[in-house]
């Protein structure tokens, strides 16, 4: 290649950034690129978890839009089910990305959409271009917590669910023998304590064995 020939080159290629919106499914994700608010986005969709996927896309829309290979890329997804995995992942790419929290976005959806309906790529596109050029209020964006802050919430989550669970299985315990005529505090040696305890009839509670 002579020097005018890369010179050419040089200067056919975009110097702009490329624009990522990730909108996630159980089976698959569909990933949505652009370089700009005119641009109609190109769209992809890969499995769900498909990691070299997502990075083949990213790679293949820089050269489709004619991006140097060190554009930048700034994406987002918003937060739910997927957690804060895929945004370490595109961080480790060198990709700058913005997990939004869905109920912040501008357009109140609650009173609009169903609940699981997310918004579409090309929507989430045109804001994310709006908050990288200064408009903050287009949505909120979700602080990521480290591994291990993650960790620990997540300790905490479960064990209050199983908490949760407990008293749950306890109640319906209680509405069982209470439908019987029994009344007996459910705790530490229940099941000992259950051998004796008899119906309303004089039945024994222990039928079985």
């Amino acid at each position: 290649m002579d020097q005018l020939t890369a010179h050419k080159k040089e200067y056919t290629m975009n110097r702009g950034d490329l624009y990522l919106a990730f909108e996630l499914g159980s089976k698959e994700w569909k990933l949505g690129f652009s370089i700009g608010y005119c641009q109609k986005p190109r769209e992809r969709t890969v499995l769900a978890g498909d990691l070299v996927g997502v990075k083949r896309e990213i790679e293949r829309a820089k050269r489709r839009f004619g991006l140097f290979g060190e554009a930048r890329v700034l994406s987002c997804y918003e937060a739910g089910r997927d957690g804060f995995w895929l945004h370490r992942y595109l961080v480790g790419l060198g990709v700058v990305n913005l997990v939004v929290d869905s109920s912040s976005i501008e357009v109140n959806r609650r009173a609009r959409r169903a609940k699981t309906d997310r918004m579409d790529l090309g929507k989430l596109l045109t804001m994310l271009m709006r908050y990288d050029n200064g408009e903050r209020k287009v949505w909120s964006v979700v602080r990521v917590p480290t591994v291990e802050q993650e960790d620990s919430r997540q300790l905490h989550r479960e064990l209050s669910a199983l908490r949760g669970e407990r008293t749950r299985h306890i109640n319906r315990v209680k509405g069982l023998l209470a439908s019987y005529g029994v009344r007996m505090r459910v705790g530490r040696g229940f099941l000992d304590r259950l051998e004796t305890v008899r119906l309303w009839d004089g039945r024994p509670v222990c039928l079985w064995g």
